[in-house]
């Protein structure tokens, strides 16, 4: 039987989603408890793969059982118990056999989150910067994503990815109070780091290191040496997964 879980995570103390060698990952945390509450090694593939620091309001994965689950309530329940207080289980509910969370996938939106004073209390989830930006430019920017849909130039250097393709519907800053603003993407796809990457570039265009048809040689060049810096992964957010 085959099972979708949908979880929320703080990935402050995480090195990503994925299982790594020397780190505790949310994967990892996840795959520990299922198969410690239902006694049997479960292997859990997730939605996709936040970098070290990223956050999920909501993150899709799927796992596999040998039997049908007896009360999905009740091993979201004992999951939450179990789980570290970072990661919150939302609920669990059974799919078909043919159903993926990361390619039955058709869309996923991140939030990447900036304010432009010392404020504690939003440290830890967005990224502070004091020079001015030209929000109007960068958002005309943003626009040209949509138009395009090869995004090499915001891939991370020897990735491994097959394809650099990907369709973004949706690009945008929104004011969120006089001195905080939040990026909003929604595409089928991304690239590693692609987020962080295009952010980055959309902030030089903001600062005027970069005009409007630099920025659209930047995505045509498809080089990453040729975009702008990748931005701090504490202020991203994976925040929707459709199917």
């Amino acid at each position: 039987m085959r099972y979708f879980i949908t979880l929320s995570y703080d990935g402050t103390r995480f090195h990503g989603w994925q299982v790594q060698p020397n780190g505790t990952s949310v994967q990892g945390e996840l795959q520990r408890a299922l198969s410690l509450i239902l006694r049997q090694d479960i292997q859990v593939t997730g939605a996709g793969r936040t970098d070290t620091g990223v956050h999920a309001r909501m993150m899709v994965a799927h796992f596999d059982t040998d039997a049908p689950l007896a009360d999905c309530k009740q091993l979201a329940y004992k999951l939450n118990r179990l789980l570290p207080c970072d990661i919150a289980i939302e609920r669990i509910e059974p799919v078909g056999d043919d159903m993926h969370a990361r390619f039955s996938a058709t869309s996923r939106t991140y939030y990447y989150y900036l304010h432009t004073t010392k404020d504690p209390f939003l440290r830890h989830y967005s990224c502070e910067l004091h020079y001015p930006l030209d929000f109007r430019l960068m958002n005309e920017a943003a626009q040209m994503l949509l138009t395009y849909d090869d995004f090499g130039a915001f891939c991370k250097s020897h990735a491994d990815v097959k394809t650099t393709l990907c369709h973004v519907t949706k690009a945008e800053w929104k004011q969120t109070s006089p001195t905080a603003w939040r990026f909003e993407i929604t595409a089928n796809r991304f690239l590693r780091n692609m987020v962080r990457a295009v952010v980055g570039t959309l902030i030089d265009v903001g600062r005027g290191r970069l005009t409007l048809s630099d920025f659209r040689k930047v995505i045509e060049g498809k080089k990453r040496t040729e975009a702008g810096e990748s931005m701090p992964g504490h202020a991203l957010f994976l925040v929707d997964i459709k199917y």
